[in-house]
């Protein structure tokens, strides 16, 4: 795309402008930004048109719906500035790409920074942006912000929806509000509002993440799960369509676990929402004896577990140290034919990892090897999770390590920024030549990142 080959060029020449505190607090301060001029200065016309990747408001609105699906959230706030300096007026679809982008990216100053932009152009953002910004409270555990947006909602007299009530449920759940679920849902019921499965889901997720954990925490789970079953017809929200519209699912807006998982084929059955994030809670907290329980219950009801529990039950042996029993579910995945998918590699190589153990090394070896053979390939996030996990093995030959990084190269995964710091900070600490050539590539790399734009970057 145009706008991310030229971003990078057009940052010097929007910081200068920034330098200058050109801020304004009205559509009407804004639009005189026009009398400085274009943001790039050109000399012609025909130079402006070639460097400048946006005229109007419908290619600027192609560019920000471009940057959500691609996640790159990092670079709405330089697409909104050089929307506003080029003196386009954003609509009210263009407040809702912006927001739902913020929302994805869980990055909640700039969602605010939105919904204030759209109040100073006398747009009051309706219920679906505030189920947006509600929701990108609980993706960063702020409860109280996310209280505080339903009292605004009823300010501006907008009303609340079933959804509106999920999402901040969920929210107050992700920060371990216990108190504050259970007023949501005595709410809920006390206006007719049956209980679905995504309540029973921030009903897990509150008591796993209060604190200081019950003893009592993995049977409050399970019963949860047993009271789920008789969940309300009021399974789905009847103010979806914005969401779906935005290619956003409701496992994401609600921030579930499988929100990463739900659009992958054979991947996540989304009628067992309970059962995900139950697994998922038990997983955290390293309980065998509950999650064979739970599995137990599941297996008997006649249901067969998808992909993402298998990655759970994996990840609670592994986390527990038994890695045979994490290794034995592993084979019984791959040798029953199901789709080998990556993620399962890469749950058995993480948890193998945990503790540096030379068994467990051995076992994540084998399994990128297994991994590489069958030609399954890492996704950025994959492979430089698992490159920040074996960056940090502080004694052997830093095997895994640079056999990841190897394979992240030949696929052209691109890494990340604290993964690539500490991958050269462990190379650094081996007895390695300063003219390396795997050293020099990983410093270069490492430069580069430092002063490029981007996610976990430091921006010049």
């Amino acid at each position: 795309m145009n706008f991310l080959l030229k971003k990078e060029k057009n940052i010097k020449n929007n910081c200068l402008l920034r330098a200058f505190n050109i801020t304004t607090t009205s559509w009407q301060n804004r639009w005189a930004l026009r009398a400085i001029g274009r943001r790039y200065f050109a000399a012609s016309t025909e130079e402006y048109s070639r460097r400048n990747y946006a005229n109007n408001g419908s290619e600027y609105n192609t560019v920000i719906s471009s940057l959500v699906a691609q996640r790159r959230h990092y670079l709405l706030r330089d697409a909104y500035d050089d929307m506003v300096l080029d003196g386009v007026k954003p609509e009210r679809d263009t407040f809702h790409s912006l927001i739902a982008g913020s929302m994805r990216g869980a990055c909640l100053q700039d969602a605010f920074f939105f919904r204030d932009e759209m109040k100073t152009m006398g747009l009051v953002p309706d219920v679906s942006l505030y189920n947006y910004l509600i929701s990108t409270c609980g993706k960063c555990h702020n409860s109280d912000q996310a209280i505080q947006i339903l009292e605004e909602m009823k300010r501006f007299e907008v009303k609340p929806t079933a959804q509106t009530y999920i999402c901040l449920l969920n929210s107050c759940a992700a920060g371990g509000r216990l108190d504050r679920v259970r007023a949501i849902v005595r709410d809920m019921t006390a206006a007719g509002l049956g209980l679905n499965r995504f309540c029973y889901a921030g009903l897990i997720a509150a008591h796993k993440n209060k604190t200081p954990i019950t003893e009592d925490l993995a049977s409050t789970i399970i019963e949860l799960v047993e009271q789920s079953k008789g969940w309300s017809s009021m399974d789905r929200p009847n103010n979806v369509a914005d969401s779906v519209m935005m290619g956003i699912s409701e496992e994401e807006l609600y921030n579930i676990p499988t929100a990463d998982y739900v659009r992958r084929r054979g991947f996540v059955a989304r009628q067992f929402t309970v059962y995900h994030v139950a697994f998922h809670a038990l997983a955290d907290l390293k309980d065998v004896k509950a999650m064979e329980t739970l599995l137990d219950m599941f297996q008997k009801d006649g249901k067969v577990t998808d992909v993402y529990m298998v990655m759970q039950i994996m990840r609670c042996y592994l986390h527990s140290g038994d890695i045979d029993r994490g290794r034995q579910t592993f084979e019984e995945y791959i040798n029953s034919g199901k789709p080998p998918f990556s993620e399962i590699y890469v749950t058995l190589i993480e948890g193998a990892m945990l503790g540096y153990t030379p068994k467990g090394m051995q076992l994540a070896q084998d399994t990128l090897l297994q991994m590489n053979s069958r030609n399954l390939f890492l996704t950025r996030k994959m492979g430089n999770d698992i490159l920040l996990a074996a960056a940090g093995e502080k004694e052997g030959g830093y095997t895994i390590a640079n056999l990841i990084w190897d394979m992240m190269q030949a696929r052209k995964v691109p890494p990340s920024l604290p993964s690539v710091e500490a991958y050269y900070n462990g190379l650094k600490k081996r007895e390695i030549p300063e003219d390396d050539p795997r050293l020099l590539q990983v410093s270069r790399t490492l430069d580069g990142l430092r002063f490029r734009p981007g996610p976990g970057s430091a921006r010049p």
